[in-house]
């Protein structure tokens, strides 16, 4: 697995992009990701749509190059880690968090993340709530136009349409504005939105092997 880099700035912070869905700020040694909807493709196999669940696994071992890249000593997941409340995918997550418990977890909740107490405790994490500041960064799932700081944000699953003298190439992407940078959806299993991602921005679109502004 390749992982390619860019560093952008951000509130004049340095932020370093990837090509795996996520991306790494130094200064706080934190690993941010979002949309990772663990428990997706469990939801449809208990609802009769025959799902392998190496697609979660897939996921999984791309956090753990990831882990291995950065050292990162926190994750920043800014919403829905979860995606049906708790089933069979969610105890395959813990087995695999179990192997990093130096890290600590801050989950910023979206509207997937139904937790429950017993759920919470399941789950292990440090942090829990609907909004996380950090300096003058502010960590939601959804963009709050009520919010005056930068706000990293998800939910939104980007993708940017290329055109091709061949096809269109719809592509996954950060998107970065004077207000937001917007993250990918971490997990594959997700469709793209190349509709209400913001205006006027730009764009970082990624392959399986590099990084590309627009």
């Amino acid at each position: 697995m390749n992982v390619a880099t860019k560093n952008i700035t951000v509130q004049e912070e340095i932020f370093t992009l990837t090509n795996q869905r996520a991306l790494f700020w130094k200064k706080e040694k934190a690993l941010i990701f979002s949309d990772l909807h663990i428990g997706k493709t469990a939801h449809f196999r208990k609802n009769g749509i025959a799902l392998a669940n190496h697609i979660m696994k897939n996921d999984l071992e791309r956090l753990s190059v990831l882990i291995e890249y950065f050292q990162p000593e926190k994750f920043i997941i800014v919403g829905d880690l979860l995606h049906a409340g708790n089933n069979s995918d969610v105890d395959d997550f813990c087995d695999w968090k179990n192997n990093y418990q130096h890290i600590k977890f801050y989950l910023v909740e979206g509207n997937h993340d139904r937790i429950s107490k017993t759920l919470e405790k399941k789950l292990c994490l440090d942090f829990r709530s609907d909004i996380l500041e950090i300096d003058d960064i502010a960590f939601v799932h959804d963009f709050d136009r009520s919010n005056h700081k930068f706000q990293i944000t998800g939910h939104i699953h980007p993708g940017f349409v290329i055109n091709s003298p061949v096809k269109k190439i719809k592509l996954p992407c950060f998107v970065q504005t004077s207000k937001q940078l917007l993250l990918p959806a971490f997990s594959e299993f997700t469709g793209l939105d190349t509709k209400n991602i913001p205006k006027k921005g730009m764009y970082f679109v990624f392959t399986d092997s590099d990084i590309y502004e627009i």
